[in-house]
Parts: structure tokens; C-alpha cells; sequence
């Protein structure tokens, strides 16, 4: 690849606006899916079987496009066509999700929806590792970071502002779904393609040399080599990346239980309702809206914030440091019955999901090979998402067994497994690529 030149600052926050529209469409889905469920009919039980759809099709999705835009040549370059169909997919997929018919419609769409997410993400990270200097990759990544604090902030908070502009929160469709709701995904579909398409028009891919194109070039196609590409780079992985999937399964598991029992938890400790079609579970949507805006402006602000002590402590510390401040908030969370005391412990749960964005990627960029920062940021992804994917097929199993059928018992569990992810990321060591083993 050509020479990566220092880059300003403002060409990082072109090159990384892309991840708004990624990160608005997530936050859709983690402010608004479960709400949309239970209007559909769907029991709380079975939420976590619903949301099957984002780790399946990231355990197969990531690994599989990250190898193959390590192998791409394309006049768009390696990583941007991948992106920009993911894009166009996923905003097709917003366009139709508020208009579902049946449980069923919804979850199918949400498949699609996932898988296009997918598509775009792991060719945008590499894309940003591409691009950066060595010395700006902590910068990149947290800026990267702070855009998913931004692009999350506006999705939760959208249809809280609809409101205040003047819309009927009660007002729905035949199917119970809020018309705020509706709308908040259609401006999502917008925003989703128009980022993208910023980014790569401001910040194009760097070219590759004649070198770099004669070894894509030889490399075998097929998906069959691709699938063996991600073999051997599961049995190569580097010692710092073995060593964060323990940190990562806790942390994951944790914020999947977070995102999908805020709504049913905040609906019982606030307004003690379990009704899908009560008046105080809508109210309880708003206020997971308002507060899931507010940590996630927190996250946008504390990702630059951590980048001169990201540098001066490491990313590993910070990361740690984050754990546990999220820990002690998710578990203050159901003891809290006043909805202004609910902002007190976002401060904790911001600041990690800012550093969750940035800080592993830090520590993993420094420990992977650049040749294969596609496959590894794949591989990687399946950290996250096998994580996510045991949460759902084993929550249901001891929902109410062991956490008696509360939703709050959900988000309490939440915050010991954070705190396990803390302690998990404290004993990791690491190590750059170059370095032995």
C-alpha cells in the first residue's frame, strides 16, 4: 500500500463520519426492537431468541467480507465497495422495518438489516487501520468512537425530540407502533447511505502499489480459500487477541442483556408495568431514549477525552478503568425510581461504551499483521458476537428459574459480568505485532 500520510484532523473526522449512519441504524435497533416486539406480541421470555439475528449473521458475515476485502481489487478500491452495498442495504432494510405486519416480518427484516450492518462495518474498520499512521491509530479509533456516541445520541434522542416538536407519543399504526418510531427509522435510512458516501468522497482509499496488486492478484480465490484464510488466521491469532476473549465475553454478553431489558426493566421500577400496551410502557421507551442519548453523547465526548490518557496509560488500563464505572452503574440502575436519577449512572455506562468502540481496537491494531488487518478485524468481530449469540440461547433458559421472570434481575447481572470483563482486561498483555510471541 502507498505510503500512510499524517492525516489532520479534520481529513479523521471525514474518514470516520461513515460510522454515524453505521452507528444511528444500531441504535435504532437497540432503542426501539424490543419495544417494536413486545407490540408485535412477543413475550419477554423470548426476546433474547428474537435478537438472534445480529450475532448469526456476524459470526458468519464478518470473518467471511473482512478476508475477502484483503483480497479485493476494484477500481473503488479493497474495502469501499463492501461499504457501500452495505449501506444501501441496510437503509432498504430501515425503510421497511416500521412498516411490519407480523412478529415474524419484523425479525425476518431484522436478518437483513444485521447482515448489512455486518457488510459494512468490517471493511470500514480495516479501511480506518489502512489509512492512519501508526502514531495516529488511537486518535482514529477513538474518534471513530465518539462518532458512535453521536450517531447513537441522535437515535435514541429522536423520538423524544419528535415529541417536543410537537407529535402525539400515543399516536399509532394499526400495529401498535408508535408514529415517532416510524419516523426515526426513516431518518435512519437516510442518514445511513449519506455518511457513507461522505466519508469515501472526502476520504478516498490510498492506492496500493504494483507490488501490493501483483500479491492480491496471486492470491487464490474461491470461497474455499477464503474459509481457510480465516482458519489459519484463527490458529495464528496473535497472544493479545487470545488473551481479550474472556474480557469480551463478558463485556458483550453483559451490554446484550443491557440493550434488550432496559425498555421491560425501566417500564417495572418506574411505572411498574409489564404491559406492552399501557400507557407508562410507551412513557418507559422515551426514557430509555432520553437516557441511552445522553450516555452515548457522554461516550462521544469521553472518546476524545481518553485519547491523551489512552497514550499516557494505555489502552488496556483505560479500558479497565471503564469496566468498572460501568459495573457500578448498570448496578445501581433497578434501585433507581426517579427517572432524573437515571442520568447519574449513564455517566458510567458512556464512558465504557466509548471506550468498548476504540480502546480493544487499539490494543488489537498494534498485534495484528497489516497484510491481513481485514481478516483479523473479522475474526475479531467474533468475539462480540458468539457472545451475543450464547446470551440469547441461554437466557431464556434461566430467565425465570433464576432471575424469577424481572427484567431488573437482567440488568443486575449485567453489571457483575462487567465487572469480570474488568478484571479480565487487566491480564491481558500487549504486544505488537512484530514482537515475539
Amino acid at each position: 500500500m502507498a505510503r500512510r500520510p499524517h492525516l489532520t484532523f479534520a481529513q479523521i473526522v471525514n474518514m470516520n463520519v461513515g460510522f454515524f449512519g453505521i452507528q444511528y441504524s444500531f441504535g435504532l435497533q437497540q432503542s426501539n426492537m424490543s419495544p417494536i416486539y413486545r407490540y408485535l406480541g412477543a413475550d419477554e421470555a423470548s426476546l433474547p431468541l428474537l435478537y438472534l439475528a445480529g450475532p448469526v449473521t456476524g459470526l458468519i458475515v464478518q470473518p467471511i467480507i473482512g478476508a475477502m476485502s484483503d483480497r479485493t481489487l476494484s477500481p473503488r478500491g479493497r474495502r469501499t465497495p463492501y461499504f457501500l452495498i452495505g449501506a444501501i442495504l441496510c437503509s432498504l432494510s430501515l425503510l421497511a422495518m416500521p412498516f411490519s405486519r407480523t412478529l415474524w416480518m419484523a425479525a425476518g427484516i431484522l436478518w437483513i438489516l444485521d447482515a448489512a450492518n455486518n457488510i459494512t462495518m468490517v471493511p470500514y474498520r480495516a479501511y480506518v487501520s489502512d489509512r492512519l499512521d501508526p502514531k495516529q491509530t488511537s486518535l482514529g479509533f477513538l474518534t471513530q468512537s465518539a462518532f458512535t456516541g453521536l450517531g447513537q445520541t441522535l437515535s435514541y434522542i429522536t423520538p423524544s425530540v419528535l415529541v417536543f416538536l410537537g407529535m402525539n407519543r400515543d399516536a399509532v399504526n394499526d400495529r401498535g407502533i408508535p408514529h415517532i418510531t416510524m419516523l426515526a427509522f426513516l431518518m435512519g435510512a437516510a442518514f445511513s447511505v449519506l455518511s457513507i458516501l461522505w466519508s469515501v468522497r472526502t476520504t478516498p482509499e490510498l492506492p496500493l502499489t504494483p507490488e501490493e496488486r501483483q500479491r492480491i492478484a496471486a492470491l487464490p480465490r474461491g470461497i474455499g480459500h477464503t474459509v481457510r484464510e480465516i482458519g489459519e488466521a484463527l490458529r495464528d491469532m496473535p497472544s493479545t487477541m487470545r488473551q481479550m476473549i474472556a474480557m469480551k465475553f463478558f463485556q458483550w454478553y453483559a451490554m446484550f442483556c443491557y440493550w434488550i431489558y432496559i425498555a421491560p426493566a425501566l417500564a417495572l421500577t418506574l411505572f411498574g408495568t409489564k404491559d406492552p400496551e399501557s400507557a407508562g410502557f410507551r412513557e418507559a421507551g422515551l426514557v430509555v431514549g432520553q437516557v441511552g442519548a445522553f450516555y452515548n453523547f457522554v461516550a462521544f465526548v469521553a472518546a476524545f477525552a481518553m485519547v491523551p490518557i489512552t497514550r499516557r496509560i494505555g489502552a488496556k488500563w483505560m479500558h479497565s478503568i471503564a469496566l468498572v464505572a460501568a459495573s457500578v452503574s448498570m448496578l445501581a440502575i433497578p434501585a433507581i425510581q426517579d427517572r432524573a436519577l437515571l442520568f447519574l449512572p449513564m455517566l458510567g455506562i458512556g464512558l465504557a461504551w466509548g471506550s468498548m468502540m476504540g480502546n480493544p481496537y487499539v490494543m488489537l491494531s498494534d498485534a495484528i499483521p497489516r497484510e491481513r488487518v481485514g481478516v483479523y478485524m473479522g475474526v475479531f468481530n467474533m468475539f462480540i458476537v458468539i457472545p451475543m449469540l450464547i446470551q440469547n440461547l441461554t437466557l431464556p433458559l434461566f430467565y425465570d428459574s433464576l432471575l424469577g421472570g424481572n427484567p431488573a434481575h437482567v440488568i443486575r447481572l449485567a453489571g457483575a459480568l462487567l465487572g469480570c470483563a474488568a478484571v479480565a482486561c487487566a491480564f491481558v498483555t500487549v504486544k505488537r505485532a512484530d514482537a515475539t510471541s
